[in-house]
């Protein structure tokens, strides 16, 4: 199947990966076009546009990633607004798409928000992104200072601090401090693929008993 694009329809076989010129706001036109339809993925990065549309096993993944992040708060006794896909913006700069977003310290800021805007609101407190095909760079979110993003890559959850305006690798969650979740989430993101999300999910809450 060939990917379909024109003024009115863009569609895309999972997998695809299209680069294209393309002007700021020519981004922002086109990101205000396709609104919040997650099956696409949107950057701008040095002049082009990066179209991408997910493989199943990216959906997988990321869901996996975001259930086991919300037995960890329940574990934890931390509540949270959460969030799937969609477009974090703030003005003059690429907007970034994290798979799941979890406000904790700040989610009374954002309850009952049909929008939101970085520009005037909070960024997540976690951001979680997985990455099958190398669209994901950490000096993306530098822009938003949310203060820990991970990315699931390759089997490896790599965990990113927000410190004096980078991201610095760590090896244990701010989030989570008491949890080695660098080890332990990715063998259960694995097994949710091999042998289904429910069994994982039961798994890893007895895994925390």
């Amino acid at each position: 199947m060939l990917p379909t694009i024109t003024p009115d329809i863009l569609d895309l076989p999972a997998g695809t990966r299209i680069e294209f010129p393309a002007t700021y706001a020519e981004y922002e036109a086109l990101l205000d076009r396709l609104g919040d339809r997650a099956a696409l993925r949107l950057r701008f990065r040095d002049n082009q546009i990066l179209l991408m549309a997910p493989l199943p096993e990216h959906g997988n993944q990321a869901d996996s990633l975001s259930d086991l992040v919300k037995v960890l708060l329940r574990k934890t006794g931390q509540d949270w607004q959460g969030y799937g896909v969609m477009t974090l913006r703030k003005s003059g700069v690429s907007g970034v798409e994290p798979d799941a977003s979890f406000y904790i310290q700040n989610r009374q800021a954002v309850l009952g928000k049909p929008r939101l805007d970085l520009d005037f609101d909070p960024p997540p407190d976690l951001a979680l992104e997985t990455d099958l095909t190398s669209i994901t760079r950490i000096e993306d979110y530098v822009p938003f200072a949310i203060p820990e993003v991970w990315i699931y890559k390759a089997g490896q959850l790599m965990i990113y601090r927000f410190v004096a305006g980078r991201y610095l690798k760590q090896n244990e969650s701010q989030v989570f401090p008491d949890i080695p979740v660098a080890d332990l989430l990715p063998v259960y993101v694995k097994r949710a693929w091999q042998f289904g999300s429910s069994l994982a999910l039961r798994e890893f809450e007895q895994a925390l008993q």
